[in-house]
């Protein structure tokens, strides 16, 4: 019974492996490519790394961790992997081939639209001018240097 649960994992873990490793060669844009490694992979070689740790805790004389470990490292670190794969493509301004949603679209809203014209005009008619000795120093320049 043993041998057909370590199967059922073992197998599962090479089909979310190769979804993954597939759906990174295969998908065309750089945030979609993220969703392979970080995604299906992960499963993939979580599910490997159990099957690996009952294996062995059952033919040796103690549990084996290491295992356990490694999952919960990779658990952890795939997500803020790809967190910081994205940030440095929105940064470096990378373009996607999604669509990006049309005007009317977004003008529309729906019933979770929050009307903030209100605090619009509120921070239009904040006192936001500059003291005269501040715009002075400002435009002059600095004359106390020799």
């Amino acid at each position: 019974m043993l041998e057909f649960f370590l199967s059922f994992l073992i197998l599962t873990g090479a089909i979310f492996t190769f979804i993954g490793s597939l759906g990174l060669v295969r998908l065309k844009d750089m945030y979609t490519r993220l969703h392979g490694p970080t995604k299906a992979t992960t499963l993939g070689v979580g599910s490997l790394l159990i099957a690996s740790a009952i294996y062995f805790s059952a033919q040796g004389p103690s549990i084996s961790l290491h295992e356990f470990l490694i999952t919960i490292f990779l658990l952890i670190t795939a997500p803020v992997s790809a967190h910081l794969l994205a940030k440095t493509a929105l940064h470096l301004n990378l373009t996607s081939l999604a669509e990006k949603p049309e005007k009317d679209a977004i003008d529309q809203g729906g019933p979770d639209e929050v009307d903030t014209t209100e605090e619009t005009e509120k921070a239009d008619t904040t006192d936001t001018a500059v003291k005269p000795e501040a715009a002075e120093a400002l435009q002059a320049p600095d004359q106390t240097k020799s």
